[in-house]
């Protein structure tokens, strides 16, 4: 099993900055992708940014030059730092890994818990 541990969420002023940060834990083999999703009240979870292995990053146009996602791949953890925000950028974040736990086994799919960031006006 992989258990995510996510830190960083809070309450912040429009035009703002924040840093994610999401740890994996466990037993784990390889981690494929790294991911950051959000939910907002009333709204489906979009994705927000991912990163694979070779460091490849996709941004939808939403967060794209406000939002930076990285990753320390001996570590295992993965960051997601936020520029100038804005209000519809309130929502739980939610941290998302594709790992492997053992050799030749099978990609599976973890989620965090959740953390809320508010964007003030």
């Amino acid at each position: 099993q992989v258990q995510l541990v996510e830190s960083g969420g809070g309450l912040v002023q429009v035009g703002g900055s924040l840093r994610l940060s999401c740890a994996a834990s466990g037993s784990i083999f390889s981690i494929t992708y790294m991911a950051w999703y959000r939910q907002a009240p009333g709204k489906m979870r979009e994705l927000v940014a991912n990163i694979v292995s070779s460091g490849t990053t996709y941004y939808p146009n939403s967060v794209k030059g406000r939002f930076t996602i990285s990753r320390d791949n001996a570590k295992n953890t993965v960051d997601l730092q936020m520029n100038s925000l804005k209000p519809e950028d309130t929502a739980v974040y939610y941290c998302n890994v594709g790992a492997v736990v053992a050799r030749g086994g099978l990609l599976e799919n973890y989620w965090g818990q959740g953390t809320q960031v508010t964007v003030s006006s």
